[in-house]
């Protein structure tokens, strides 16, 4: 195939599934490939996409896995080298092999065969594929059903309608933190030191009324910010799994280990990567300084496992595919272990206060706040991404500037809009809602860019109250079908007809 192009998975699927190859089949290695078995397809989310296949290459029968990508770097680049989901792997069928290799390797270092599907299909089949998939870029470029047409609503129009989305977003955020806080305060009233998530609530948590001793502490508010700032951490695919995690090992118990500050980044990224089930059981295959960080984290958890009695969790609820490798989980957990440690050594809270009643410039404002979330790396993870994987050159945040400006706007002005709504400040929350409809961000969200382009609205995407209000219509509207719910859809359809 002289041109690359990237298939849909659901078709690559189809194609090893019937077989759609026109002659006899050979691995990269050269190796005739005999097909006795296709396996079974996967559909649960994670793992191969086919099971319990049977194939022969060369002399020799396997039984396994099937792995389909469309390049030979998705391996690594999906993190499939470092999944043991798929150690049962026998054959990694790819589209097109841009870097030449033949082989890939397993996260417990067997070697596995690569086959180059695009040099056995027929050229009118790959004809068609081509024609196919300009069709679904398209359709993917284009995220919402009136794309065509949305030249017939005016910019002011889209924009008033963004804004009250964008605003009706912000609600739902604040509501949904001050029923968590709900939920802590009645924990924090019964003496309940376990993970709330093991509990079911009573109705009338949501319905109390809260005195001014149960909204005064400031370790509740202390343990809402958190967990808040470690499910944003997750992004989407892990963002349930970090709150898990910030729920399971709460700021109370890191409280009670007593451990200095100039000790406590250590100490918690060894209670979080045991909790979360992350450490390699294997260390024959790790790189020297990976060893030696796992031996200080083993040391540092030995002092405090007794004492944690809470959940463990397993890797595989762990998503590292489709991340770049700056997003690993890996890597947000040492950034929340820093933010972790400015919640109780540094009082972060109260200076986010501080700054919000102090600095009258919203601008100044938001990238003073802003700028406490710009975590620099440093440690063991400066220079890796994984425990197996180092990086090219030093990762030099754990956090920038895009990430942190998103904290900005999806954790820190709803916590700031509640904690002075509840406690009888209305100036004060007000001004957060301002700073949200005013403020512009950086963003790499690929959402919002492509719902921007959709609109043909380009010039307003960053900001933040307007790319708030296109997550929300893309999710609540464009995604569900419901255009006749739509002020945009209601007048670009009305115009076309």
């Amino acid at each position: 195939m002289t041109q690359q192009i990237h298939i849909p998975e659901e078709i690559l699927v189809d194609i090893w599934k019937n077989q759609s190859f026109n002659r006899e089949l050979r691995t990269e290695t050269g190796e005739k490939l005999e097909v006795m078995y296709v396996g079974d397809e996967n559909t649960e989310n994670g793992g191969p996409d086919f099971i319990n296949a049977r194939i022969k290459i060369g002399n020799l029968t396997y039984l396994g896995d099937i792995e389909i990508d469309n390049t030979q770097s998705d391996w690594r680049s999906h993190g499939h080298n470092l999944n043991k989901r798929f150690n049962k792997v026998v054959l990694h069928a790819i589209v097109n092999n841009e870097s030449h290799n033949k082989i890939v390797y397993s996260q417990d270092g067997r070697r596995i065969d690569t086959f180059c599907i695009a040099q056995f299909i027929e050229e009118d089949l790959l004809e068609k594929l081509r024609k196919l998939v300009t069709i679904k870029k398209d359709n993917k470029t284009n995220k919402i059903h009136c794309y065509k047409v949305t030249s017939f609503a005016s910019d002011k129009e889209k924009i008033e309608f963004l804004t009250e989305l964008g605003l009706s977003r912000f609600k739902k955020k604040c509501e949904r933190m001050i029923s968590r806080l709900r939920e802590l305060i009645y924990l924090d009233n019964n003496h309940v030191s376990e993970p709330a998530a093991q509990y079911a609530f009573p109705g009338e948590v949501y319905e109390m009324k809260l005195t001014f001793d149960e909204l005064n502490r400031k370790h509740v508010w202390a343990q809402l910010f958190y967990e808040d700032i470690f499910e944003a951490l997750g992004y989407s695919q892990n963002k349930q799994i970090m709150l898990n995690l910030a729920q399971a090992v709460d700021l109370n118990f890191l409280r009670s280990t007593g451990v200095r500050k100039e000790d406590y980044v250590r100490l918690t990224e060894a209670v979080y990567f045991t909790v979360g089930g992350l450490l390699p059981e294997d260390h024959q295959k790790l790189p020297d300084d990976a060893v030696d960080y796992l031996r200080k984290i083993q040391e540092q958890w030995n002092l405090v496992c007794d004492s944690y009695t809470g959940k463990v969790f397993h890797e595989t609820e762990w998503h590292f595919a489709n991340h770049r490798p700056q997003n690993y989980p890996t890597l947000r957990i040492a950034a929340g272990a820093r933010i972790s440690r400015a919640l109780l050594y540094d009082d972060l809270i109260g200076v986010i206060i501080r700054k919000f009643t102090e600095i009258h410039s919203l601008s100044v404002l938001k990238n003073s706040i802003r700028n406490l979330f710009i975590i620099k790396s440093d440690g063991f993870w400066q220079q890796h991404f994984t425990f197996q994987a180092t990086s090219p050159e030093n990762n030099k945040y754990f956090l920038g500037t895009n990430r942190a400006d998103e904290i900005f706007v999806n954790v820190i002005l709803p916590f700031l809009y509640i904690y002075f709504d509840l406690f009888g400040k209305p100036k004060m929350a007000n001004r957060a809602i301002s700073l949200f409809t005013e403020t512009t961000i950086e963003t790499d969200n690929h959402l919002v860019r492509e719902v921007a382009d959709s609109l043909q609205l380009n010039h307003a995407w960053n900001k933040a109250v307007i790319s708030q209000g296109m997550i929300e219509l893309f999710r609540n509207y464009c995604a569900k079908d419901k255009c006749e719910d739509c002020l945009i859809g209601q007048k670009v359809f009305a115009e076309e007809y």
